[in-house]
């Protein structure tokens, strides 16, 4: 039995994965870095531990991570506070259904927990989750699964208890790996053949993910 949805933040919730592309190539481009759009990609929903080593594959060894993220994050920032967050197609109505029905909710995002609550709170959205699971909280980011673990247990209820949204194929293996049933939203990039074979399913917008866990239960 379904009792619990849990849900990424950056690309599934709000329209902020192309941000993070455009800002990340743009910051290490001003330090002299050589990236490119794919490379930032193969990072989404990645903690600093597993995104670290991956760039500097690309970039070189003396890549400096931490120095080109808070210019990426400053950059990003002064964007929000100009132009506001977009909200994916079909929250809203996703949200209500799952409150109207009494299901348990929970986010599980690799953003941290002062920025998680900020961007939710501007849109309204952050009274629907009963709990929030931060990639700081916890020993491994993901892929691994140790964050979509604690917010079941948090929620008190069991991973095969679960659906877990994702719009990355590293938030989709975090969950896989949890024991949960994921669900794929995709954002920048389609599912590939490996995502693919973890998948309980894949949906457009969040609204269809209605169909799915009616289709579930």
């Amino acid at each position: 039995m379904l009792k619990a949805v849990i849900f990424d933040m950056d690309g599934l919730m709000i329209d902020t994965e192309k941000l993070l592309v455009k800002y990340w190539l743009e910051a290490a481009h001003d330090y002299g870095y050589e990236l490119k759009r794919e490379h930032i990609i193969g990072i989404r929903s990645l903690s600093a531990k597993y995104a670290i080593p991956k760039l500097q594959k690309e970039a070189g060894q003396d890549f400096d991570y931490y120095k080109v993220r808070n210019k990426r994050m400053q950059m990003m920032n002064e964007h929000i506070e100009t132009y506001g967050l977009e909200e994916k197609p079909g929250l809203g109505e996703l949200l209500d259904y799952l409150k109207q029905n009494h299901y348990l909710t929970a986010v599980a995002t690799a953003t941290d927990p002062e920025r998680t609550k900020k961007y939710l709170g501007s849109l309204h959205r952050l009274s629907y989750f009963d709990e929030i699971v931060c990639a700081s909280m916890v020993q491994n980011g993901k892929p691994a699964p140790d964050i979509y673990l604690e917010a079941a247990r948090r929620l008190n209820v069991l991973p095969s208890e679960c659906m877990a949204l994702e719009d990355s194929p590293n938030g989709i293996l975090s969950a896989y790996r949890a024991g949960m049933y994921p669900v794929m939203v995709p954002d920048l990039s389609k599912p590939d053949t490996d995502t693919e074979k973890l998948l309980y399913a894949c949906a457009d917008d969040l609204s269809q993910v209605i169909h799915i866990i009616e289709d579930f239960n």
